[in-house]
């Protein structure tokens, strides 16, 4: 469906200039972003919060009101969406702590030969993925690609480039990660809606940026397979390597994290993870439970509310536990209890592994914040409304209009946290009138655009570059081009779907 056929439906706000100042306005505020956090190497947080008062005086909101509108902003985002974090990062903490990411990633790789292995560490990545942020699942699977292509004897390329996919879509695309989670907040998204179709077009595009341009990325970087003593084991890391940046969302030489994680083993500063300690091994089976809980809860609601009629009992049940606040406290639950118990935590253990989670997502917090305040000041200002009928009038489809102003704002910034706040505050009032459907179509096209050509602003770009040993026109080569791979695949997906919804 275009803009044309939806702009009536909008709800819009009038403007608070005429077009040409309220352009120059969004400009004037994207460009102080753009040149804080590239240039000057302020943290994103303190950037957006100078574009937001660029914007709202320059945009004739004047300061009072601009002030009225970040804060507003800033509350309804992270209270939609800082919850949601915090409990994801719970789920991840502990499952990092027991070592069932470790047994679930054991288990595979022991069990496939080498001609299976790049779609066995797609897979694994795709599922510690969902609970995981990116630089946490780079941390425990790095040293895992190096031992498997030394034993191999494959590229770490052909085996590294499916593991990298499997994080970054999951990473992009599918709750409750905090780019899809602020798409959702900020369109007004159904987030069972956005889980299912985000499922849907993440598993083709693992396998297309995957396994198969794995394959095309080890012949433009032929690295020939590492010795045998290049992986350490139990390490988080690989030897004579750096630690990884803490943010793939900051610029290069700035790592104070955005999305997510220190890269410890475990909460408890002892460098080791509970079940190491203990001598305690928690099942495979346990650690894919508690991954699969929350987004099966989800499922099932965002099913029932199809399926089922709205009186019906069961119904209500399955839309109480699905409520994503509800199945991610359910995962956390169940992660303690079928995790950290079984491998040796006790209670003070339990309370350190949550409580050591919480402190590496206060930055994303803080970016998620000032992003929904400067969305809601590019909604007040009316230039959503503005940009959606000059849309409308060139009969663009929003799906497409969404990928391509967060491609933009990506490859401006090397940020996929700001790309998606951005892009979802400008096409926020075309969500007004749309399916429930589309609009969630709309957060993952807009969480696809996010993802396009990581490169040298980009935080990500230096670690995989580091971690892999790579040039940085070898990295542009694999990395880079696998990132673009993921994101022009991911929105044709989006648009494919879109035809049958």
């Amino acid at each position: 469906m275009t803009t044309s056929l939806v702009l009536a439906k909008a709800q819009e706000t009038a403007p608070a200039a005429g077009a040409t100042q309220l352009v120059i306005a969004a400009l004037l505020g994207i460009a102080v972003i753009v040149l804080l956090i590239t240039w000057l190497h302020v943290h994103p947080f303190l950037a957006l919060i100078a574009g937001t008062a660029v914007l709202g005086v320059v945009g004739g909101l004047g300061p009072g009101k601009t002030v009225d509108s970040f804060t507003d902003g800033v509350g309804s985002t992270v209270g939609g969406v800082g919850v949601l974090i915090a409990l994801g990062a719970m789920i991840g903490g502990l499952l990092r702590d027991s070592g069932g990411a470790d047994r679930v990633v054991e288990a595979v790789t022991s069990r496939v030969g080498p001609k299976g292995m790049p779609w066995a560490l797609a897979g694994v990545a795709a599922l510690i993925g969902i609970p995981l942020f990116f630089e946490v699942g780079v941390v425990l699977l790095v040293p895992v690609v190096v031992l498997v292509a030394a034993r191999t004897r494959l590229s770490v390329i052909t085996v590294g480039i499916p593991a990298l996919a499997g994080l970054s879509v999951l990473h992009g695309l599918v709750p409750p990660h905090p780019g899809p989670l602020v798409a959702i907040d900020a369109l007004g998204a159904d987030l069972g809606l956005t889980l299912l179709f985000g499922l849907l077009v993440a598993i083709p595009t693992v396998v297309v940026a995957g396994p198969l341009f794995g394959r095309v990325a080890s012949r433009w970087v032929p690295l020939p397979p590492p010795p045998a003593s290049a992986a350490v084991e139990g390490g988080s890391g690989v030897e004579g390597r750096p630690d990884p940046p803490a943010d793939r969302d900051a610029p290069a030489d700035r790592f104070d994290r955005a999305d997510g994680a220190d890269g410890s083993a475990g909460s408890s500063g002892t460098g080791t993870r509970t079940g190491e300690r203990t001598g305690r091994r928690v099942s495979v089976g346990a650690a894919v439970a508690v991954v699969l809980t929350p987004v099966v809860l989800m499922l099932v609601r965002a099913i029932a509310e199809i399926a089922l009629p709205e009186d019906n009992a069961v119904r209500g049940v399955l839309e109480v536990l699905g409520e994503p606040i509800v199945a991610l406290l359910v995962g956390v639950v169940v992660a303690m209890l079928a995790l950290g118990l079984p491998s040796g935590m006790d209670r003070r253990g339990l309370t350190a592994s949550v409580g050591g989670a919480l402190p590496a997502i206060a930055g994303i917090l803080l970016i998620v914040g000032a992003g929904g305040g400067f969305k809601q000041t590019l909604v007040d200002a009316g230039l959503g409304t503005l940009i959606g009928q000059w849309a409308g009038a060139a009969n663009l489809s929003p799906l497409i209009l969404g990928w391509l102003v967060a491609v933009a704002i990506r490859v401006a910034t090397g940020s996929a946290t700001v790309a998606t706040i951005t892009a979802a505050g400008i096409v926020a009032p075309l969500a007004a009138g749309l399916p429930p459907a589309t609009v969630a179509l709309l957060a993952l096209a807009i969480g696809a655009g996010s993802l396009f050509f990581s490169h040298v602003n980009d935080a990500g770009f230096w670690l995989v570059k580091e971690y892999f040993g790579l040039t940085v026109g070898q990295t542009i080569k694999s990395w880079s081009v696998m990132e673009t791979v993921i994101s022009v695949v991911g929105l044709l997906l989006v648009l494919l779907v879109s035809v049958f919804v």
